[in-house]
C-alpha cells in the first residue's frame, strides 16, 4: 500500500496559483483552477498543493498533456532527484556514465563549468520547490487547525530539505521565504561571501527544523510524508557535515539526533538489505525506511528516480532489466556503471579470494560474504575512456522494480518502477552515530553501531570488527558499501577530504585514466552562469 499525498498532488491537475510564481510564468489552465484566495475553502485543496510540493522533487510536472513545471528539451532528464543523483554520483568512484549528452563528461571528470546543464537544472528545480513551499506557507499561516498546522510544518521541512541540498552543493544560493514579496524581483544571497552565507544558511535550516519538529507527526507515521523522524535525520545529516559547512564540528549534536531516531522505537533494520531498494520498500512493509520519495508504476510515471537508476545501469548483455529488475519496456540504456576502484571498496580480496585477483568466472562476486554486493563484472574492469561504452567497468543492479521476494509489484508497470527513492533510512542513523562517536574518541560504542549494520550484511557476526580495526578510512568505506548509488558519495568524500585532493583517485577523475587530484574549488558547484548574468544580486562561488 502506498501513501497517496504525492499522487494526490500529481492528479490535482487544475491547481495553479495566480498570486505566486509570476516570475516562472505559471498560469491557470481552466476556469475551475484553484486560486490562492480559495486555498482554505476545501481541505483537498491544501492536500493537493502540499502533494505538489512533494511531487516537485521527483517528477517534471503535472503530467498528461500539461507542460513541465520548468520547460526543458527532456523534462525527465532535468528533474530534481535525477539531476541530484548525477551531481552526487558521477564525479565519484561509484559511477561513470557512458552517454554523450552535454554536461555528463564534465561530471565524469570533475571538469564542469557554470554552464553545466545538470547543475543548472538542479539549481532551478530546488528553487522551484522552495517557491512552492513559500506560497503554501504564506497562504496558510495563522491557521489554528491542527491538520493545517501539520501541513505547514511539512512544507517548512520540504523547504529546509531543498535548502540543505543547496547548502551542500551550491553553498550560497539566493534566499527567499514566505516573507518575500510576491511577483518579479531579484532574490539575494545571505552574503556575497560564500563562507559567511553558508554559515547563515546552515543556522537557518537548523532553526527551521527545530521550529517545526513539535508540529510534525510522530516518527514512523509514514515514509513518504515528513514526520519527526525525517526532521531528526536531516538535523543529524546537517551536524554530520557541520565542519564542512561552517568550519566548526558538531559531532555531539549529530549523535543527539541519531539517538532520537534510534531510541524512538519507530524503526528497525530490514531483515533483508535488498528490501530497501525493492518495490515493497515503503514503510508499510519496510521498518527501516524513514523518508523516501514515492514512486508508483501507475500514478507517478516518468524516467526519473529509481526507474532512471535501474534503466541507466542496465544493458542488453550483462545486466538485462528484464531479467534483473522485471522491466520490459524501454529498457537497458547502458549508461551508468562503477569504477574498479570502487569495486575494491566493496570487496576485500584478501578475505574473499585469499589475496588473489578476482577470478573472471565469478562475475557476480558470489564468493563475497557481504550480501550488499549487487555488482557484476562486465567486459573489462578498466574503462578505456571517460565516455567508453557501458560494457566496460562494474555493473550495478542494487535497485530493482521487483518485490524483495522477486514477485511482481502490486502497482506493476513494464516501463516504470514502483520502488521509492530512499532519502533517509535507519542504517544511516547507526553509521552517522558511529562516525560521531569515533570523532568523539569513543571507538568502543562506534564499533557496536557498525557491527549491527554489518551483521545484517553478513547474516552473522563473521564480518564484525574490533575497536582496533576502526579508523576514518574504514568508516568512509563502510558508508560506501552501505549507501552506494543512494546519492551520498560526493558529500561523504568531501567530508573525509578525498573528493578533489587528498590521497584517493579513481578512473577518469580529473580526465586521467588512473585519476588525478583536482582543485579544491570543485568541492562546491558554481552558481549557474545564466543566474549570475541575469541576477545582479548574485556573486559567483570562488574559483569559477
Amino acid at each position: 500500500m502506498k501513501n497517496r499525498i504525492l499522487i494526490l498532488g500529481i492528479l490535482f491537475l487544475s491547481m495553479m496559483f495566480t498570486s505566486c510564481l509570476k516570475d516562472l510564468d505559471v498560469k491557470p489552465k481552466d476556469p475551475s483552477s484553484v486560486m490562492a484566495d480559495n486555498l482554505n475553502d476545501n481541505p483537498d485543496y491544501l492536500k493537493g498543493f502540499l502533494g505538489k510540493i512533494y511531487a516537485s522533487f521527483m517528477v517534471s510536472g503535472q503530467g498528461g498533456n500539461l507542460p513541465d513545471d520548468i520547460v526543458a528539451a527532456d523534462g525527465n532528464f532535468f528533474t530534481t532527484m535525477r539531476a541530484l543523483w548525477n551531481l552526487q554520483e558521477l564525479p565519484t568512484d561509484e559511477a561513470i556514465c557512458a552517454w554523450g549528452d552535454a554536461g555528463i563528461a564534465d561530471l565524469n571528470t570533475q571538469t564542469w563549468s557554470p554552464e553545466n546543464l545538470f547543475l543548472t537544472a538542479l539549481y532551478q528545480r530546488l528553487g522551484l520547490s522552495i517557491t512552492y513551499a513559500n506560497e503554501f506557507i504564506r497562504d496558510t499561516q495563522g491557521s489554528t487547525d491542527p491538520d493545517v498546522k501539520r501541513y505547514i510544518a511539512e512544507a517548512r521541512f520540504l523547504r529546509a530539505l531543498a535548502y540543505y541540498w543547496d547548502l551542500d552543493l551550491f553553498a550560497n544560493p539566493p534566499f527567499t521565504t514566505e516573507k518575500n514579496p510576491v511577483g518579479n524581483f531579484f532574490p539575494k544571497q545571505l552574503s556575497p561571501d560564500m563562507s559567511v552565507a553558508r554559515v547563515k544558511l546552515f543556522n537557518y535550516i537548523v532553526n527551521e527544523l527545530h521550529a517545526v519538529e513539535p508540529e510534525l507527526s510522530d516518527p514512523g507515521t509514514s515514509s513518504t510524508q515528513a514526520d519527526r523522524g525525517a526532521a531528526w535525520m536531516l538535523l543529524a545529516r546537517l551536524y554530520l557535515n557541520a565542519e564542512v559547512y561552517t568550519g566548526t564540528a558538531k559531532w555531539d549534536s549529530c549523535k543527539i539526533y541519531c539517538d532520537k531516531v534510534i531510541n524512538s522505537g519507530a524503526y528497525s533494520l530490514a531483515t533483508d538489505y535488498r528490501q530497501n531498494f525493492s518495490a515493497d520498500n515503503d514503510s508499510y512493509s519496510n521498518p527501516e525506511m524513514i523518508f523516501a520519495w514515492e514512486q508508483d508504476g501507475i500514478y507517478t510515471q516518468g524516467y526519473v528516480g529509481t526507474t532512471f537508476i535501474i534503466e541507466s545501469s542496465s544493458d542488453s548483455k550483462y545486466i538485462r532489466a528484464e531479467e534483473f529488475h522485471g522491466l520490459t519496456s524501454n529498457t537497458n540504456w547502458n549508461g551508468n556503471r562503477a569504477t574498479k576502484q570502487f569495486l575494491n571498496v566493496m570487496i576485500d580480496t584478501l578475505t574473499t579470494y585469499g589475496g588473489s585477483a578476482i577470478p573472471t568466472n565469478d562475475s557476480l562476486f558470489t564468493a563475497c560474504p557481504d550480501k550488499r554486493v549487487y555488482l557484476k563484472r562486465k567486459k573489462d574492469l578498466d574503462i578505456p575512456s571517460a565516455s567508453s561504452s557501458g560494457d566496460y567497468g562494474v555493473g550495478v543492479y542494487k535497485f530493482t522494480a521487483k518485490n524483495t521476494d522477486g514477485s511482481q509489484a502490486a502497482d506493476y508497470n513494464p516501463a516504470f518502477a514502483s520502488t521509492d527513492y530512499p532519502v533517509f533510512r535507519l542504517a544511516d542513523a547507526y553509521l552517522m552515530r558511529a562516525e560521531a562517536l569515533f570523532r568523539l574518541n569513543n571507538s568502543a560504542d562506534a564499533v557496536k553501531d557498525i557491527n549491527l549494520v554489518r551483521e545484517r550484511a553478513y547474516g552473522n557476526t563473521s564480518g564484525d570488527i574490533t575497536a582496533g580495526q576502526l579508523n576514518a578510512q574504514f568508516i568512509l568505506d563502510e558508508r560506501g558499501r552501505e549507501f552506494y548509488y543512494e546519492g551520498q558519495r560526493r558529500t561523504d568524500l568531501i567530508r573525509f577530504g578525498k573528493f578533489t585532493d587528498g590521497n584517493y583517485n579513481w578512473a577518469w577523475k580529473g580526465g586521467v585514466m588512473d585519476g588525478t587530484n583536482t582543485d579544491t574549488h570543485f568541492n562546491v558547484y558554481p552558481i549557474p552562469g545564466a543566474e549570475v548574468s541575469a541576477n545582479p544580486n548574485i556573486t559567483q562561488n570562488p574559483g569559477y
